[in-house]
């Protein structure tokens, strides 16, 4: 990895004191000899006296072993010295918290060398970083606002109980509003442990091989009531077999929230569509609706956690489902895609590897020894 960074950036120069710097220092030691020579001859031709031939040749050296030391000295400063000590200042304030540092290379971009990558990589590093706080900043704000609104219905809901002048009817419209806000208080701490597992992969799939066929008619069962109450129009286009393998409990979350999705989105009397097909390597599964659509900035941003298009949160949900969706089918290979027009509705789309008949062949020779067969 670190070798392909390194190639992104061109021809790297691997010396920071390059063949002509030990050149120059060659030819002006060459050059001081001779002139070292030349004041001796320079004095034996006027018979100086034994003691300036000997004072005089010490000065000269001395001169000229300061002087070279002074340039290496600055060559070392200009070359090692200040770019650390800025790389180092710079380190500290990211330290204490300030990820808006940005430190300047010494060379342009066709010129880098070792320390010019090790400068972009820091600077790489604190992007990064300030794009982690942003987005800690980010989840503990919208974890905090999805569970102030529940709460905050719950108890105007508790108080408008406590009145002695509250019906009968009433009272229970108000504890099927607190039962629901709880409900979705449940939903959120829920969602946000599975998509923190998930996430740090403390959830391990385990995958089995499966008819998606089936599941998906149960888990649109599942959704009876809710799409025979908005009156929708539900379409099944499915084969009759379609063999998958992938963790049966976690495909099911991404049915379930695809499907809860588009009911939710869907006006009442709109329509609903489950297309499935096997397409070589993949089984490809959409779940399109008539609904509101979406922007495309919404579509950047919909697998975000906590994102809703609706900025107002008015909506039930709090932005963990397609999160969810997301990382379960990194963590089983697939993909998913959408498509989405304003005004129009939307479809996602899945896409899972179907199983090679080797995998198939091994899994049922486990669950043959499983059961002792």
């Amino acid at each position: 990895m670190r070798n392909q960074n390194m190639s992104s950036y061109g021809k790297i120069k691997k010396s920071r004191f390059p063949a002509s710097l030990f050149a120059i220092f060659l030819v002006i030691l060459l050059l001081m000899s001779g002139i070292h020579t030349g004041i001796i001859v320079f004095m034996d031709v006027l018979y100086w006296n034994d003691v300036l031939q000997s004072i005089i040749p010490i000065g000269y050296w001395s001169l000229v072993a300061v002087g070279l030391t002074l340039f290496t000295r600055k060559k070392m400063k200009d070359t090692y010295e200040e770019p650390i000590h800025k790389l180092a200042e710079a380190t500290r304030k990211v330290a204490n918290g300030d990820f808006s540092i940005y430190v300047p290379t010494l060379h342009t971009r066709d010129k880098l060398d070792y320390l010019d990558v090790m400068i972009l990589d820091f600077n790489k590093m604190v992007e990064e970083l300030g794009s982690i706080e942003t987005l800690k900043t980010d989840f503990v704000s919208n974890v905090s606002h999805e569970m102030k609104t529940p709460i905050a219905v719950i108890k105007n809901s508790a108080q408008l109980l406590q009145m002695g002048t509250v019906s009968e009817k009433q009272k229970l419209e108000y504890a099927k509003t607190i039962e629901n806000a709880a409900g979705r208080l449940s939903d959120l701490i829920t969602n946000i442990l599975k998509l923190n597992k998930l996430e740090n992969q403390k959830i391990a799939p385990k995958t089995e091989t499966y008819d998606v066929c089936r599941q998906l008619c149960d888990c649109v069962i599942q959704f009876e009531n809710k799409w025979e109450e908005k009156e929708l129009e539900l379409e099944m286009d499915l084969e009759d077999t379609a063999m998958i393998q992938a963790d049966k409990q976690l495909m099911e979350l991404v049915w379930n929230n695809l499907l809860s999705n588009a009911i939710k989105f869907t006006q009442p009397g709109g329509a609903i569509k489950i297309h499935q097909i096997s397409d070589g390597d993949y089984i490809r599964v959409s779940v399109s609706d008539t609904g509101c659509g979406m922007s495309q900035e919404s579509k950047k941003h919909i697998f975000d956690k906590f994102y809703q298009g609706d900025t107002s949160h008015s909506t039930e949900g709090n932005g963990l489902g397609l999160a969810l969706v997301h990382r379960i089918l990194q963590l089983l290979d697939g993909e998913i895609q959408v498509v989405s027009e304003q005004g129009k509705g939307s479809t996602f789309t899945v896409i899972l590897p179907i199983p090679r008949e080797s995998d198939q062949q091994m899994e049922m020779e486990e669950n043959d020894e499983l059961y002792g067969k």
